[in-house]
């Protein structure tokens, strides 16, 4: 269910950048999309994320987009991107939250 509060949209614009570390998804949330607590929230600002950037269609990149949506958000909630590798491993939930989405080494 959508939350009627804070509609979509939720990604205002994404931009791939190249970093020491490879390239990196820069993912700048709307101001909805830092406060949704819709049930389908993250599912459908990941379809806005894809319609974007289709090549970030990876599993390893949707579980870090779902870990920013899930926790980064409400860490960080001012955090002007959330930034997502296509380097980093898949891993299950508990390590993602421990590595504060950023698997496999940390922020770039």
């Amino acid at each position: 269910m959508l939350d009627p509060a804070h509609p979509p949209p939720y990604i205002d614009h994404v931009g791939w950048v190249d970093t020491a570390v490879g390239p990196s998804l820069q993912i700048y949330p709307t101001p909805n999309g830092r406060a949704s607590i819709a049930d389908d929230g993250a599912d459908v600002a990941w379809r806005e994320v894809l319609a974007l950037a289709p090549d970030a269609d990876t599993p390893g990149m949707k579980a870090q987009f779902v870990c920013h949506w899930d926790f980064a958000r409400a860490v960080e909630p001012n955090k002007p991107s959330w930034n997502i590798e296509p380097r980093r491993p898949v891993v299950d939930d508990s390590t993602m939250i421990a590595t504060r989405c950023n698997p496999g080494g940390p922020e770039e």
